[in-house]
């Protein structure tokens, strides 16, 4: 499971001219989902990028998670994240989870991401989204489990 991760001042999903999602300070996660991944890999990541140090303490260290900062994250589900990009001139998505599988694991993601108290506002799962976000540093991770 791949989780792309930005520090976002605001950021939104919009389909169909209906913004579906939105949230201001917090974390952007794009999220992929690969056929190897099951259960325990969206809880851990979950655990992961809730706990994960990206945010300025006053000392302007990274020292502060979404969680200590009392921000938001948006979940967007990116399938494209799991293709294999190391040969050609067109991506493989032979890693990649069917979408019922990918789905599954959105969902236990981001309900993994709410059991850690953070206010979680999502896309929609396989849609044609619009994604705006200001990136706050720039700051942009990709963690994986």
């Amino acid at each position: 499971m791949i989780g792309l991760i930005q520090r976002v001042s605001r950021a939104k999903v919009t389909v169909d001219d209906q913004i579906v999602g939105a949230i201001d300070k917090g974390l952007l996660i794009l999220l992929g989902v690969e056929h190897a991944d099951d259960e325990a890999a969206a809880d851990k990541l979950a655990q992961r990028i809730a706990n994960y140090r990206v945010f300025t303490d006053s000392e302007g260290k990274m020292n502060n998670s979404v969680i200590d900062e009392s921000g938001s994250v948006l979940v967007v589900s990116q399938f494209t994240l799991a293709a294999d990009t190391r040969k050609g001139r067109r991506p493989s998505f032979s890693s990649a989870a069917t979408p019922d599988q990918a789905k599954a694991l959105y969902l236990r993601f981001c309900d993994a991401m709410k059991k850690q108290g953070l206010p979680v506002e999502t896309g929609q799962f396989a849609a044609d989204m619009q994604v705006e976000l200001v990136n706050d540093g720039p700051v942009t991770f990709e963690l994986r489990v």
